[in-house]
């Protein structure tokens, strides 16, 4: 999503282009997020406010797929959450308690309001045997003021502090990618990737058996992209390039 369609609420070059002729084509589609804060329908309303009309069940969140991720781990279902609305309800929806009273889980999540109490009480868990599952690896997020720590970063102070390592569910894992392929009714072998990040995206699209392609208007610069021991299948000034390509 960021970085690909939108850059700080703005509508990229191509963007509402590139959506209409996927429409048109009748591609099935999902535009993917490693933010767990919103939820598919704050997201979507986010979208139409940058002129771009994308469903909420055409959003996939690192959220919903660590939810969808967990349905299949625990029939007790009982979790710790530090993270917000995304993840709290994606989570609900999947039939969790969220409780700190003997959870299974521990899930963090992205938030901008970290609590000391909650990561300690997260710390005491793990060490208890909650096994520890985090959205998503990204060590920062962005913001108009610049970066502020992110999922990956608050997960390894508690790693640190518990020698346990998180599982992370979001981009780069391929199990993210897979839960999203299933949504749609999509194979690997007649899917694409398009994103920004050359550590998530493109990796992601990669390791899943995707077509990947790599748009510059985002994280990623054409002299980075040979810095990383993998490549794209496609590199392109913005999403406008890829339209002829649907």
């Amino acid at each position: 999503m960021d970085g690909v369609l939108v850059h700080e609420g703005e509508a990229l070059a191509g963007a509402r282009e590139f959506l209409d002729a996927l429409n048109a084509a009748d591609r099935p589609f999902l535009v993917l997020t490693n933010n767990s804060i919103f939820t598919p329908r704050d997201l979507a309303d986010r979208l139409q406010n940058a002129g771009l009309n994308v469903p909420e069940d055409r959003i996939w969140t690192s959220a919903l797929a660590t939810a969808t991720f967990l349905e299949q781990q625990s029939e007790d279902r009982k979790a710790f959450v530090v993270g917000e609305a995304g993840l709290t309800t994606a989570l609900h929806e999947a039939g969790f308690i969220l409780t700190d009273d003997n959870p299974d889980f521990v899930v963090l999540g992205e938030t901008r309001t970290y609590s000391f109490e909650a990561i300690t009480t997260a710390v005491r868990l793990i060490s208890n045997g909650a096994r520890f599952i985090a959205t998503n690896p990204d060590p920062t997020g962005p913001t108009p003021h610049g970066p502020l720590p992110g999922t990956g970063s608050v997960a390894a102070l508690i790693e640190r502090a518990t020698r346990r390592s998180p599982y992370y569910v979001g981009k780069p894992n391929p199990v993210m990618i897979r839960h999203g392929l299933n949504k749609i009714g999509a194979h690997s072998e007649t899917t694409a990737m398009i994103g920004d990040r050359m550590n998530t995206d493109i990796l992601a699209g990669m390791e899943s058996g995707l077509e990947t392609h790599l748009v510059l208007t985002g994280s990623t610069s054409r002299e980075e992209i040979g810095e990383y021991p993998y490549r794209p299948s496609y590199v392109h000034e913005t999403i406008a390039d890829v339209i002829e390509l649907i």
